[in-house]
This record gives C-alpha cells, structure tokens and sequence, in this order.
C-alpha cells in the first residue's frame, strides 16, 4: 500500500519518528508534516520533511498531492530560515527517485548551501544528479501527468 496512517509499517524508521517512539528532535511539526535534521548531512544545513501519513515515496506522489509537496517545501524554507540561512536561492529542495531513496517513506531533503556541498553531496543532491528530482520538478510532473515519472 503507498498510503498509509504512519505507524501502521513498524519496520519505517520515519513511522517511528512520528510515533514519537524515537528520540529525534522534531524542529517544526504540524498536523500533516515534521521536520528534523538528517543524520547524515550533505550541506551545512540539512533537514528533512517527512508526512505524518506514510506515503511510500515520491512515485507514490499523484495529482491530489501537490498541496502536501508545496506544503513540504514550504515547510523546508522555514526550518532553514529558521536556522538563519540567508540565500534561499542557494538551497536544494527535493526528492531521492527510487530505488535511491535510503527510507522508504516520503521525505524531501532541504539542504543548504548548496554551493558549499562536497563532492558526494553534489552526486546525490546536486543539479546533474539522476537520484534526485526538486520540488519544482516534482509538481511539474504532477501537474502535467498526475503523478512522478
């Protein structure tokens, strides 16, 4: 199943998150989304917004969920605002495109700045990289074709 109420897949290390049964420091959370730092950064700042519901990954994503994508990214800006990032035209927001996604649940990476990433950061997260699909890419092809290529 691609949806799902989080929690409901106890192997999902981000249910787990959500479930509070973590010790994860949640920086902003709402009813729909959370978002903490990555554990293994590719920036200087590097978080992630998960969804509460348990949507598998970005190829799950449809038409319906553009609210929710433009919701992460929003979310994404503000913790990096929050953080005192002050060029938020030097971010990477974005998705790993299965099967180079490291959980299995929906998770969009906010990094910055990404000029400053190492080589192997520039590989996952970077421009050139087939890993990984931005927001706007991302809501392009919900938009066009309901769901991610």
């Amino acid at each position: 199943m691609a949806t799902q109420i989080a929690g409901d897949d106890d192997e999902c290390s981000f249910c787990q998150i959500v479930q509070s049964q973590t010790d994860t420091e949640i920086l902003i959370s709402d009813d729909e989304l959370l978002c903490f730092r990555d554990v293994k950064p590719g920036a200087g700042h590097h978080y992630l917004v998960i969804t509460r519901t348990h949507i598998s990954n970005c190829k799950a994503l449809r038409a319906e969920h553009i609210p929710t994508v433009e919701r992460m990214a929003e979310m994404g800006r503000n913790v990096l605002e929050k953080n005192k990032v002050r060029d938020l035209n030097d971010v990477r927001l974005g998705f790993h495109v299965p099967p180079f996604s490291s959980v299995p649940h929906l998770h969009l990476h906010a990094l910055a700045p990404a000029s400053k990433m190492n080589d192997s950061a520039r590989r996952r997260y970077g421009p050139q990289s087939h890993w990984f699909i931005t927001v706007e890419e991302a809501l392009s092809q919900l938009r066009t074709r309901g769901r991610i290529k």
